[in-house]
C-alpha cells in the first residue's frame, strides 16, 4: 500500500509539472519577451526623425533586409531617400540599387544612374563599379566603353574585386582601350587574390594560353581548381 501511495504521489507530481510547463508555454505565447532591439529601433527612429542621415540610412537597411522589422521595400526606399538627399553616399548608392531593381518603386535605370553617379562622385567604390556596369551595357544612358572603363578603374583602384575583374576583361578584349593581355592578367590577378571565382577562372585561362605571361599549365590548373572549388562552372569544365 505504501508503495502504491508513493507511486500515485509521483504521478501527481509529474502531472502538475506538465501542467506548469504548458502554462508557461501559454504565457510565453500571449506575453512574449520584447525583442532586445526594440529600444534600438525606437532610438534610431527618433534620430532619423530629427534628420540624422546615418540613422535614416540604418533604418533603410533594416527595412530592406527585414532586420528587426518586417521587410518593407517602400519604407526602405523612403529612408534611403531622406539620407541620400542629405548627401549620404551609401544611401545614394543603395537608393540607386532600389531604382535599378525596381524594389519599392517602378524600375528606372535613369534614376539608378543618377543616384549611382552622386555616390560615385563621392568616392563610393561600389557605386563606381555599378555605374561602370551601366555604361558598359547602356542601361539608362548610351553605351560607352570608355566611360565604363574609367569608372571600373576608379573602383578597382580602391580594391573593388568586381571592378578589378571587369577592368581586366576590358583590357583583355580591348574595349574602351587598346587590347593589353599583360594589363588584363594584372587586374585578374588582383581580383583572383581576393577570391573572385570568375577572375580566378579567367586567370587560369590566361596561364593556359600564355596571354600576357609565359604559358603554364600548372598555374592554369591551380587557378581553375580555386575557381572550381567555389562552384565556377567554366573552371569545372577545364
Amino acid at each position: 500500500m505504501i508503495n502504491c501511495h508513493k507511486k500515485g504521489g509521483f504521478q501527481i507530481q509529474i502531472r502538475i509539472l506538465i501542467l506548469l510547463l504548458l502554462l508557461g508555454v501559454c504565457v510565453w505565447i500571449y506575453y512574449p519577451v520584447p525583442p532586445q532591439n526594440d529600444t534600438l529601433i525606437v532610438e534610431l527612429r527618433q534620430a532619423a526623425d530629427q534628420g540624422k542621415a546615418e540613422a535614416q540610412l540604418r533604418l533603410g537597411v533594416m527595412y530592406r533586409f527585414g532586420e528587426g522589422v518586417p521587410e518593407n521595400y517602400v519604407q526602405a526606399a523612403e529612408w534611403y531617400q531622406k539620407a541620400a538627399d542629405q548627401g549620404n553616399a551609401e544611401a545614394q548608392r543603395r537608393l540607386g540599387s532600389m531604382h535599378y531593381f525596381g524594389e519599392g518603386m517602378p524600375q528606372s535605370y535613369a534614376q539608378a544612374a543618377e543616384w549611382y553617379l552622386k555616390a560615385a562622385e563621392q568616392g563610393d567604390a561600389e557605386a563606381q563599379m555599378r555605374l561602370g556596369v551601366m555604361y558598359y551595357y547602356g542601361q539608362g544612358m548610351p553605351q560607352n566603353y570608355v566611360q565604363a572603363a574609367e569608372w571600373y578603374q576608379k573602383a578597382a583602384d580602391q580594391g573593388n574585386a568586381e571592378a578589378q575583374m571587369r577592368l581586366g576583361f576590358m583590357h583583355h578584349d580591348g574595349l574602351g582601350m587598346p587590347q593589353n593581355y599583360a594589363q588584363a592578367a594584372e587586374w585578374y590577378q588582383k581580383a583572383a587574390d581576393q577570391g573572385k571565382a570568375e577572375a580566378q577562372s579567367r586567370l587560369g585561362f590566361m596561364h593556359q594560353e600564355g596571354h600576357g605571361m609565359p604559358q603554364s599549365y600548372a598555374q592554369a590548373a591551380e587557378w581553375f581548381q580555386k575557381a572550381a572549388n567555389q562552384g565556377n562552372a567554366e573552371a569545372q569544365f577545364f
